[in-house]
């Protein structure tokens, strides 16, 4: 049960999530009304990618130091992990700018950071594909995902935030406040930001598993 922890931790917060996110009390906002609903799924899915890729970039610079075909095997899955979540997170914010702005998409300068940084992960997994020796694959990739994460963040903090956003807490725009402060949605955001990590974590495993038992049967 020690090592399945993550596991329970990603079910009970989700469960819970799914339940109440969507039949408990939320404070009426204009425009937004019961769309308010999507931040217990829209906002945690970009933690929950910034996380992952964080702890791949980590990997990475693991790999530089001390080159490890595990290391590497960690920094590859934490990576695919986290373009996961952002490519959920792309579309349940489309959904949510259909809803409250009137179209799936906008020229937000959030929205299309989104869009340049999920380009630039996906030109991370054309990259891995390119190579067939293994070190140099994973020498580059690494320092390719250290640059990606050092463009990403000014792509999707930085700059929403130097201009003018739709986006709530960016271009002078107000956040949430009024409302994710609110107890109601609070014992709801932050249980999903806890769920939806623990999933990519347990994603991320099942993963490494795979590509142990890969690495297992190309050496049989």
């Amino acid at each position: 049960m020690k090592q399945n922890w993550y596991k329970y931790l990603a079910v009970l917060m989700l469960s819970y999530v799914m339940v109440w996110g969507f039949l408990g009390h939320i404070p009426r906002q204009p425009v937004l009304h019961e769309t308010a609903r999507n931040l217990y799924f829209h906002v945690p899915m970009w933690f929950s990618m910034f996380v992952m890729l964080t702890i791949s970039v980590i990997n990475s610079i693991k790999y530089l130091r001390n080159p490890l075909t595990v290391i590497d095997d960690k920094a590859e899955s934490y990576a695919y992990t986290g373009i996961l979540f952002g490519v959920v997170g792309c579309a349940t914010g489309s959904i949510w700018a259909r809803y409250t702005w009137g179209t799936w998409w906008t020229n937000d300068v959030k929205l299309n950071g989104a869009a340049i940084g999920l380009l630039i992960y996906f030109a991370y997994a054309i990259l891995r594909g390119s190579f067939e020796d293994e070190q140099q694959k994973a020498r580059i990739s690494a320092i390719y995902n250290i640059f990606a994460i050092a463009l990403l963040i000014p792509l999707l903090i930085i700059l929403p935030r130097m201009t003018d956003s739709l986006h709530p807490g960016n271009g002078g725009n107000p956040g949430f406040k009024p409302m994710d402060t609110e107890g109601a949605m609070r014992i709801v955001f932050y249980p999903a930001v806890i769920g939806w990590i623990s999933l990519g974590y347990w994603i991320t495993n099942l993963r490494l598993r795979i590509r142990k038992i890969e690495r297992q049967a190309n050496e049989a």
